[in-house]
């Protein structure tokens, strides 16, 4: 019997809105990915080059350290994984939480949301923190003020 998981890093909550409506909907358990250092307004003003964001960002080998500590995903096949864009990929908070955790053999479907930007290089940046047996799957990027039915709509795609 194959089971999903929902995960979400969400630093202002709207991909987390997302999250909870796929748990909900795929009647999953919702794993949120916790910074240790809460990230704050100022620290994800990306027009500043100052910024914590920014600066993580610009390096892409930055690894900010979560609270989440080591979880078992033994028994679970596909994981549905949800971040905002930032920078044409997903924030390096979800490197640290994929290198901190075996997803040997699952599927990982992506989900992100975006003021406009798509997905950009967020597949290929993502692989480097996982076994190559794993599969991850682009699946959609929800932009600008979503509806919570295409939300859903996403989800049923894989019931």
């Amino acid at each position: 019997m194959s089971k999903t998981i929902t995960i979400c890093f969400s630093a202002s909550g709207v991909t987390k809105r997302a999250a909870k409506l796929i748990a909900d909907t795929l009647n999953t358990e919702l794993i949120e990915i916790m910074p240790e250092t809460p990230y704050t307004k100022e620290d994800l003003n990306w027009r500043d080059k100052s910024s914590r964001t920014s600066l993580e960002m610009s390096d892409k080998s930055t690894r900010p350290e979560i609270q989440n500590e080591k979880l078992d995903f033994s028994g679970v096949d596909t994981v549905f994984l949800g971040f905002p864009i930032w920078w044409y990929v997903a924030p390096t908070i979800v490197n640290s939480f994929l290198e901190a955790n075996d997803f040997s053999g699952k599927k990982i479907v992506l989900f992100a949301t975006s003021g406009g930007s798509d997905f950009g290089k967020t597949v290929q940046f993502l692989k480097n923190s996982v076994s190559a047996d794993t599969v991850i799957e682009e699946g959609k990027v929800f932009t600008g003020r979503f509806e919570d039915a295409d939300v859903v709509r996403f989800a049923k795609e894989y019931i």
